[in-house]
């Protein structure tokens, strides 16, 4: 009789609750995930996974974003979703990504990601984007033009009492401040601070980060004060001549201008002392993270002019994977941010609204490190390039930039065996097969031994012999990894040493790709840090960038190691290492 009793129950208690989910479930944001099409990368503005199937009473609206406009959107999309808007009687739920320009653009033509709607950081990624899409698909990708969104000006945060020595915000200062200083042996002692050393700077990678592209690009229209520049006019000695000055000094690049920052932080003055990344980003820092920086950012607007990058949204509603109904939907949420409210919510997020007759305030002030009083009028909007442009630019950049001298040191303990080496093996190829023909490049593979596939030499000579021989690794032994780091970091400082002897200025680093543990017991934890690693950061030091590949990897180790050299830390699985290694291309 009690089973009979329960069981009556639970079947009235369900119906009651189908019920109210029939009735109430919008209202009470009660959603029932639908399988199928989610992309997970850690990174969500939203509690919504990115999911383009449609369930019966959803249309999942997927958005990839750049990442300067994270607040905003995120805020966007959750006011959105609140109010319950409907196609055709279905509730739209929105979810946004946040990614780089470069990647998202190359992951969206590559059919890895399939977003509904695509928000680069300017306008020149769709130029690309529409291209490539419509030389490989021979139609287009969207039905309708791109528009903009909102505006995020690029510049440079520097330390604010560095900042202030060389005049801001009153004194124009250019591109051709910032090369000349690079450049200067004497570095701050040309404005009467010896103490503060040689100048240091960074930038985002151009092929990979729309901070990188437009900083860049940027700088070619300051060089030669030419907003009009040809192609074949970029390759002129005189501009060849002004980017290698810069980038024969340039420290540090990145994927992402968060990530430049965020080191600026931990590191201090000592480290960088300025990088090429975009007003909201500075502003971002210094009021959420101002508790933690050495001294507080101010955000330099270029002289001459600077790219206001004009983040555009386009709806992906010719690709196979947006319906009608989705499309509808995007339609909808792009006219929601367009909305005179939300582009004033914009300012509360560090970005300028579209519509100049908007009051700034703060935390767009001066005390926050900006000045409000920049206009396009007083500072230019500069154009953004062209797709020859941009190739220009990121080939020039290529030319001129500082080679690097990397070493990857690869795990092939018994613990790597099977799909974890398969897939590895693969990735550490693709890696080897993207770098600088002059870069330098050797491998080591470590188990409870030590051996050298080659010690670092130029791309050109060993890249395919290296290739070949990493493709055929096994699998076996124990894992002697601080024996390994000991190892690879003597090699590559002996080879810094030889090129700093013969006046060669490159970066170096170490990838060190491992799934488990010290097992060996030969170099102890404590050992390799005393006696095999810097004690801090050095800006022209040794990097390392460790990659903890599966659940095993000793991460707090690993996440060591690249804090105290400056490097940066991984984590991957077997879906995701050829997305780490990509990563760190963007890095040296």
């Amino acid at each position: 009789m009690k089973f009979r009793q329960v069981l009556s129950f639970l079947v009235i208690l369900i119906a009651v609750l189908f019920v109210a989910y029939q009735q109430f479930g919008s209202k009470l944001n009660l959603q029932i995930p639908s399988p199928g099409g989610i992309i997970t990368t850690g990174n969500k503005g939203t509690d919504e996974a990115i999911d383009n199937s449609n369930s019966s009473r959803t249309i999942n609206l997927s958005i990839a974003s750049s990442s300067t406009k994270r607040n905003w959107m995120d805020k966007i999309v959750a006011d959105f979703n609140r109010k319950n808007n409907k196609v055709n009687g279905k509730r739209i739920v929105a979810s946004v990504e946040h990614v780089t320009s470069g990647g998202s653009m190359n992951a969206i033509l590559d059919g890895s990601l399939q977003p509904v709607i695509w928000s680069p950081g300017d306008d020149s990624w769709t130029k690309q984007f529409d291209d490539n899409w419509k030389l490989d698909k021979n139609t287009p990708a969207f039905s309708e033009a791109c528009v903009s969104t909102v505006y995020a000006p690029l510049g440079f945060a520097m330390w604010r009492p560095m900042a202030e020595t060389l005049g801001w915000p009153d004194k124009p200062i250019g591109w051709d401040t910032i090369v000349n200083l690079a450049s200067d042996p004497n570095g701050w002692a040309s404005y009467g601070r010896p103490e503060w050393g040689k100048f240091t700077f960074g930038h985002t990678h151009p092929a990979y980060a729309n901070s990188g592209l437009m900083s860049m690009t940027g700088f070619v229209y300051g060089i030669t004060k030419n907003s009009q520049l040809t192609a074949n006019e970029i390759y002129a000695p005189a501009v060849e001549d002004a980017m290698r000055r810069l980038e024969q000094n340039t420290s540090k690049y990145g994927k992402s201008a968060p990530a430049l920052l965020e080191l600026m932080a931990k590191k201090g003055t000592s480290f960088l002392h300025a990088a090429a990344v975009p007003e909201a980003d500075t502003i971002k820092f210094n009021v959420e993270r101002g508790n933690e920086l050495s001294l507080p950012l101010a955000f330099i607007f270029p002289s001459g002019g600077t790219i206001w990058a004009n983040h555009p949204l386009c709806i992906l509603d010719k690709t196979d994977w947006v319906d009608s109904n989705q499309a509808k939907a995007a339609q909808m949420f792009r006219d929601y941010l367009l909305a005179p409210e939300q582009q004033k919510l914009a300012i509360d997020n560090y970005l300028r609204p579209l519509d100049s007759s908007i009051p700034l305030h703060a935390p767009l002030s001066l005390d926050n490190g900006t000045d409000p009083r920049v206009t396009t009028s007083t500072v230019p909007a500069l154009p953004s390039p062209s797709l020859e442009i941009a190739n220009a630019v990121v080939d020039l950049f290529k030319i001129t930039k500082r080679k690097a001298t990397i070493l990857v040191a690869f795990d092939v303990s018994g613990s790597m065996e099977g799909e974890k080496i398969r897939t590895a093996r693969t990735a550490t190829v693709e890696f080897l097969q993207r770098l600088d023909p002059k870069d330098e490049v050797g491998v080591m593979v470590f188990n409870h031994e030590l051996t050298f596939l080659s010690e670092p030499q130029p791309v050109a000579n060993v890249a395919e012999d290296l290739a070949k021989r990493v493709s055929s690794l096994l699998a076996d032994g124990g894992t002697n990894l601080y024996g390994a780091v000991c190892g690879a970091v003597k090699v590559v400082k002996e080879l810094q040493q030889r090129d700093l002897a013969n006046n060669e200025s490159r970066l170096y680093g170490i990838v060190l790709l491992s799934d488990g543990e010290d097992t060996s017991g030969v170099v102890t934890e404590n050992q390799m840090f005393a006696t095999c690693l810097p004690t801090g950061a050095e800006i022209d030091g040794v990097k390392i960038f460790p990659i903890a590949f599966g659940d095993s990897a000793n991460e707090r180790v690993l996440r060591k190691m690249a804090e105290l050299t400056a490097g940066r830390m991984f984590s991957a699985d077997q879906n995701s290492i050829a997305k780490v290694y990509l990563s760190i291309s963007a890095e040296q």
